[in-house]
């Protein structure tokens, strides 16, 4: 049974993702704050408290791995934190915030995970449209689409300092999902997209994506840039 790790998974895409996966025969480690995936009584779903930003939890789970051998084929790095404030309104501090979620915590925890991939193990980022160069960007999202852009970045280096192995980074730029994030950020807003069918595209993805892709960020958006 092959093993992916999910973070974010609390609501959302995150929480489709584990499901899916599951329900795919796959071993899940679901990483975020709420255990409501738990609440699905799936065998297969093993869950980790688990804030990104916080070091004495990626310690536990390090510790977790080791403990349980724990050979891991998927990472999906799907935790994000958006905060909708024009640039004369936001905050140096926000901006540490939103880093912290969207880059720093990813950083870390491929570092820190690093011993624990397979041979051919493949690293998907969740990124968004509004990182992408040369795509619409929108009013109030100046830290969080940054920070999209710096993932970005770090997928096509990191696919380059690791080109000799058969490890895979790929940068997947998400348009508009109908999720709780959106909804608080944008109140009253409609996306075309629901979380079930952006988890069930990321599945195929990830499973299938390594074969053809490492180090590109694609934009996965109905919208034009």
């Amino acid at each position: 049974m092959k093993t992916v790790i999910i973070t974010g998974t609390g609501a959302g895409i995150g929480f489709e993702l584990a499901r899916i996966f599951s329900e795919n025969n796959y071993k899940v480690i679901s990483l975020s704050r709420s255990s409501n995936i738990v609440e699905l009584g799936l065998e297969n779903i093993n869950h980790i408290s688990f804030n990104i930003t916080n070091d004495d939890d990626h310690l536990e789970l390090v510790n977790y791995c080791k403990k349980n051998q724990i050979e891991i084929d998927f990472l999906i790095n799907n935790a994000g934190l958006l905060i909708n404030k024009t640039f004369d309104e936001i905050t140096v501090n926000d901006f540490k915030k939103i880093y912290d979620v969207n880059l720093f915590g990813i950083v870390n925890l491929i570092k820190n995970l690093f011993g624990f991939f397979s041979s051919n193990a493949h690293i998907i980022n969740i990124s968004s449209i509004g990182g992408l160069i040369g795509s619409s960007k929108f009013k109030g999202l100046s830290a969080y689409s940054s920070s999209k852009g710096a993932l970005n970045i770090l997928t096509e280096v990191l696919a380059e300092e690791y080109k000799n192995s058969q490890l895979s980074f790929n940068s997947l730029c998400l348009g508009s999902v109908q999720t709780k994030m959106l909804e608080k950020a944008f109140p009253g807003y409609q996306a075309e997209v629901s979380p079930t069918e952006m988890a069930e595209y990321i599945y195929n993805f990830s499973v299938n994506g390594k074969k053809l892709f490492n180090g590109k960020v694609i934009p996965i958006s109905k919208s034009n840039p």
